[in-house]
């Protein structure tokens, strides 16, 4: 189908601002620990509560009733927010249904659904039928919301193929669906933290901004919500707070840390890490390591020397390289993924930050068009508002 739209001028829509280079994109990573913490969801109100009850002046034995009274309130108060659950909680917690997250996918996702259902809806004004003129507009909206040029193909010769039985909005939106999810419905098997001979090794990697440091915190609150024993390795020895940042995460997701000071060598972080993943029996080992793009040959050799570090303590680690990338990058993004494969042959990948972007079509692209599968997203800064992928989840919210 010719690309007819590509010559008309577009006033019904003012598109994001093209996206800057991923490394100067500002992120949470870059600002002081300080800042952060207090950011930081606290995950467990008991704690609160505690510090609450330390700071109280002790009751003298001679109370008035009222003070007393007062007093057991505040106590039975304190309790109840001690019993509350938190996201390092019990392994209960991962039994709750997902329709909480799916809520706050929903949310995450109103800019770009708010974007596909206003043109799909403006699509149908004044008209009936489904013409060819229909059929260049939604192309030009799909790929507008960065479904990229080859996936929105391959979906138009789908729908175009439907177009006589679409007669409305609603009958759009549902073969829309349909089509989407045969696109991306490869979704990854669920991470056990399971491996062979010792923890389950996960080298973290992508360019700077993206937010790697973050969701290596969620991604062990993850675990541990699951009852697994999770150990974070500050292998991003580089950049400023670094390393005060993972603790903070470290420690609101109820994980252990192992750290070496500024600007020691990666490698070795991640080799001690692991031998004291080893010796603590930890479940699940997440490498943080240094932003860098994936032109830098020597920085690209470094992640390969980290490899080859911690496999000398586990034959078969690291037994997952995850890419770590910036939903409102676009198209980029995609790009990034291809490029990392090709250097270090990544095993999966997490897309945050869907909740800052009309872009979240590039899910869609990233899944039909890569074979890496996506295995978390993420879409909001709570400590739980990074969760597994799950094509149907996100299809339902989308539209």
């Amino acid at each position: 189908m010719a690309f007819k739209w590509l010559k008309r001028k577009k006033d019904k829509h003012e598109t994001e601002p093209s996206e800057a280079p991923a490394d100067q994109a500002p992120d949470a990573s870059d600002r002081p620990a300080e800042a952060i913490a207090s950011q930081l969801p606290d995950s467990r109100p008991e704690d609160a509560a505690a510090e609450r009850e330390a700071e109280s002046p002790p009751l003298e034995s001679a109370t008035s009733p009222a003070i007393e009274a007062a007093a057991v309130d505040k106590e039975a108060s304190a309790d109840d927010v001690a019993d509350e659950p938190t996201a390092t909680a019990e392994p209960a917690e991962a039994e709750k249904p997902r329709r909480g997250f799916i809520k706050r996918l929903r949310s995450g996702l109103s800019k770009t659904r708010d974007f596909l259902n206003t043109d799909i809806e403006d699509l149908f004004s004044g008209k009936r039928k489904f013409d060819e003129e229909m059929l260049e507009e939604l192309e030009e909206m799909l790929i507008t919301a960065d479904l990229g040029v080859r996936t929105t193909t391959a979906l138009m010769d789908q729908i175009s193929r439907k177009a006589s039985k679409i007669d409305s909005v609603e009958n759009l939106k549902a073969i829309l669906r349909e089509e989407i999810l045969k696109l991306i419905d490869e979704a990854p098997q669920e991470d056990t933290g399971a491996a062979a001979g010792g923890p389950r090794v996960v080298m973290v990697v992508g360019v700077n901004g993206v937010g790697k440091t973050t969701t290596i915190g969620k991604i062990a609150a993850h675990h541990t919500r699951k009852g697994r024993k999770v150990l974070i390795a500050a292998a991003d020895t580089f950049r400023a707070a670094a390393i005060e940042q993972l603790t903070i995460w470290a420690a609101r997701a109820g994980a252990d840390i192992v750290k070496h000071k500024d600007q020691a060598d990666p490698a070795a972080v991640a080799y001690d890490a692991v031998e004291a993943a080893m010796a603590r029996e930890a479940d699940v080992v997440l490498i943080d390591t240094a932003g860098r793009l994936h032109t830098k040959v020597n920085l690209m050799e470094e992640l390969k020397k980290i490899k080859r570090s911690v496999g000398k303590k586990i034959a078969a680690a690291p037994h997952e390289t995850l890419l770590v990338l910036d939903a409102t990058t676009g198209q980029n993004a995609l790009s990034q993924a291809q490029l990392f494969d090709e250097a270090i042959e990544l095993d999966a990948l997490a897309l945050t930050k869907l909740d800052g972007t009309a872009k979240g079509g590039i899910v869609v692209s990233i899944c039909s068009t890569l074979k890496v599968p996506l295995r978390y997203i993420g879409v909001g800064e709570q400590i739980d508002d990074l969760q597994t992928f799950d094509a149907k989840d996100f299809v339902e919210a989308l539209f």
